[in-house]
């Protein structure tokens, strides 16, 4: 049997991405399966660590029509959406667009804003779709939010509820890069010089087929029933306060065959379900005593791959 060949343009993406976010090929493997099973992305850690780039290098490498929201405590959810303003020469109201109609939106510091502004980002990410004044409006084809927020303890801040958290298929973190990495990025060029030169290696439709291929990925009934017992396992762990949702199953499978499509093959492993398995299940468990140190999505993810044996 031949060994897969990882898929070229999905290749060609992480690694032009690896090059502007640098040591983070793991983060960005997950940023791309993320986009490629439909979902949206969720990046939390300290400012300066490359969120925002991240988005960037994505919008470009993609070509894809990119928006950048910027989050503050004063935003109404009209600035999202966008608002009616009459005009005299038409006689009548006009709708304006807002930012959140563009293919690639990043919701920058979304846990800035006020949870009503928050929640407007609710029915666009979850029907992809905008209902303003009565009347609703399609989103762009592909349509995903990558947002971006500080942690919960920083001054300034308003913890996304759990409605909302599940609305992101993923969340990652990128952390602080290591001793080599760091060095590239201080010695090299400015990070925004090199976005300028990319050049992008899909386009939309390309990006649509790959979401179909992704869904095509055949899973086989026995990784369905792992899926479901690492489901199973968390909704009846005294360790959480509630388990993983029917939802949050169909985006384990949906990440998982996004991963094996980059990867090249044409069918899902349990690997692949334990690859993306840290950033689908970390927003979505909470233990049910608080631990002494915080727990990070490879531990969560540990934890579970440990207790729950492959079948």
């Amino acid at each position: 049997m031949r060994a897969p060949h990882p898929h070229t343009p999905l290749v060609q993406v992480v690694d032009a991405a690896g090059r502007i976010i640098l040591g983070k090929q793991h983060q960005l493997r997950l940023a791309l399966a993320c986009l490629l099973a439909r979902g949206h992305l969720l990046i939390e850690d300290l400012p300066g660590m490359g969120k925002t780039t991240l988005a960037h290098t994505l919008a470009r490498l993609l070509g894809l029509d990119f928006q950048r929201i910027q989050f503050t405590s004063d935003m109404l959810p009209a600035d999202i959406l966008g608002v009616s303003v009459f005009e005299r020469e038409k006689g009548g109201f006009q709708f304006h667009p807002g930012p959140v109609f563009a293919q690639l939106v990043l919701a920058d510091e979304v846990n800035r804003a006020t949870p009503k502004t928050q929640s407007a980002l609710l029915e666009a990410m979850e029907e992809r779709q905008v209902t303003a004044e009565g009347q609703t409006r399609a989103l762009p084809a592909p349509f995903f939010v990558i947002a971006t927020q500080n942690p919960s303890h920083q001054i300034g801040t308003f913890p996304l509820p759990e409605s909302q958290l599940d609305r992101f298929l993923m969340r990652i973190e990128l952390g602080y890069p290591d001793r080599d990495a760091e060095r590239a990025l201080l010695a090299g060029v400015d990070r925004r010089e090199l976005l300028a030169q990319l050049a992008p290696c899909l386009d939309g439709p390309s990006l649509l087929a790959l979401q179909k291929a992704a869904g095509e990925v055949h899973v086989a009934a026995a990784l369905v029933d792992y899926v479901q017992a690492l489901v199973a396992h968390t909704r009846s762990s005294p360790q959480w306060l509630a388990g993983l949702s029917p939802r949050a199953a169909l985006a384990l499978i949906a990440a998982a065959r996004a991963w094996a499509l980059i990867a090249g093959r044409d069918h899902a492993l349990p690997e692949d379900v334990q690859a993306v398995l840290p950033g689908v299940a970390i927003h979505r468990l909470r233990p049910s005593v608080e631990p002494t140190a915080r727990m990070s999505a490879a531990d969560v993810a540990a934890r579970l791959i440990e207790a729950v044996p492959i079948p």
